[in-house]
């Protein structure tokens, strides 16, 4: 299995790296040979990735990398309709869509999802949970939101999950995140997969589906504490 972390360098001031590895190490807790690439300003796109994976950054840190992302689009597209999951977190998930209007202009974004972000007056921050499915999987996340833009979702995509505690993608229609086939875009951070190891399961199984591997359960005690311990932090929070 080959991950692909893109500009851990500019994209990861959240944490991010957390879910690349959460990844990788449950899926080498169960045999798979994993091969982890972060790919930096200049690099290539490897053609074999089976899981792409853009953090989140600061709005300079998006503006820098917004051109040289632009130009990878093609590869990323084509590699998601191969059957390649992209998988992205706030400015990551942002930078998925069409545009991200700010008070200076329009900064473009791939267009892969249907979706686009303006920015706000105040920031979107504290714990959060949400209902969700991907695949055949079912459950609830739990993540930290911390973000200003609010983002809204053309027909073409889908809302990720539905919110319980928190704001989501704009504090008014109650929906966080999005998918459209293999793309998943989310605001949540934690980072969100060491919390949430069933969604982190749902994105390996998407990113093997064909392939002949076992898939056995793991000791998650650790895990799943960390899990109701977000869960019992997002009850806390007002809405």
């Amino acid at each position: 299995m080959r991950i692909v972390h893109l500009y851990p360098d500019l994209l990861g001031t959240y944490g991010d790296r957390g879910n690349v590895l959460c990844l990788a190490k449950r899926a080498e807790w169960r045999g798979i040979d994993v091969a982890l690439d972060a790919i930096e300003r200049g690099d290539p796109l490897p053609p074999d990735a089976d899981l792409i994976f853009i953090g989140g950054g600061q709005d300079r840190a998006q503006e820098l990398i917004a051109p040289e992302l632009f130009e990878m689009r093609p590869r990323i597209a084509q590699a998601a309709q191969n059957g390649t999951v992209v998988f992205a977190v706030c400015g990551g998930y942002q930078l998925l869509g069409t545009h991200y209007r700010t008070a200076d202009g329009d900064v473009p974004g791939l267009g892969l999802l249907d979706l686009w972000t303006e920015s706000g007056s105040e920031r979107i921050l504290g714990n959060a949970s949400v209902e969700c499915a991907i695949g055949d999987a079912h459950g609830v996340l739990v993540g930290f939101e911390n973000h200003a833009g609010r983002t809204h979702l053309g027909p073409k995509a889908e809302p990720l999950g539905k919110v319980i505690s928190g704001r989501g993608n704009n504090g008014a229609d109650d929906g966080e995140g999005a998918v459209q086939g293999n793309i998943i875009g989310t605001y949540l951070h934690g980072p969100v997969l060491p919390r949430n190891v069933w969604f982190a399961d749902a994105l390996l199984r998407l990113a093997l589906a064909g392939a002949d591997v076992d898939f056995p359960a793991l000791d998650d005690e650790l895990e799943f504490a960390a899990h109701e311990r977000g869960l019992e932090l997002a009850r806390r929070r007002r809405r």
